[in-house]
């Protein structure tokens, strides 16, 4: 029997989002088990041009290691649904989908300033803490949400 591993992804679209969030789900469930999701965000774009983002994250259950996940599942989903990677990391996007947290452990620290990833993170998983700081995300994200404008969208992700 395999291992299942548990990891926390975020979703984030400037280019048809409300659209291109919930087939990123729906995608994403093929693959695996979709738990508990957050509210969708919306943001404004950081470092460049294109409309707002819309951004949530997802619990996922999957069999698949991490880097498997990444390669097998994440990345063609993201080219499934016309995602053209370029150098410009703050080109306007079709999806992205990053992992975050993998079996507990912190997945890149970049995204742990980030309120469009922390707030709505800190929804599904808000004691989870900052190994560093020991800042749970709950708190991250009432300190952040008060440096940047950010408001709920009624959209469902399933």
């Amino acid at each position: 029997m395999n291992d299942v591993h548990l990891a926390y992804l975020s979703l984030g679209s400037n280019i048809e989002p409300e659209s291109n969030l919930p087939k990123a789900a729906r995608l994403l469930a093929q693959h695996g088990q979709v738990g508990k999701t957050s509210s969708v965000w919306e943001t404004k774009p950081v470092g460049g041009g294109g409309g707002n983002y819309l951004n949530a994250c997802l619990e996922y259950e999957t069999a698949l290691s991490q880097t498997a996940l990444k390669e097998t599942v994440l990345r063609p989903i993201e080219t499934q649904l016309g995602r053209k990677r370029s150098a410009d990391k703050f080109a306007p996007r079709t999806i992205d989908i990053d992992i975050l947290v993998f079996d507990g452990e912190i997945v890149g620290e970049r995204w742990l300033t980030q309120a469009f990833v922390v707030v709505p993170l800190a929804e599904i998983l808000p004691e989870f803490k900052n190994p560093a700081s020991k800042e749970s995300l709950q708190d991250a994200a009432t300190r952040l949400r008060r440096e940047v404008w950010m408001e709920t969208r009624p959209l469902e992700l399933g």
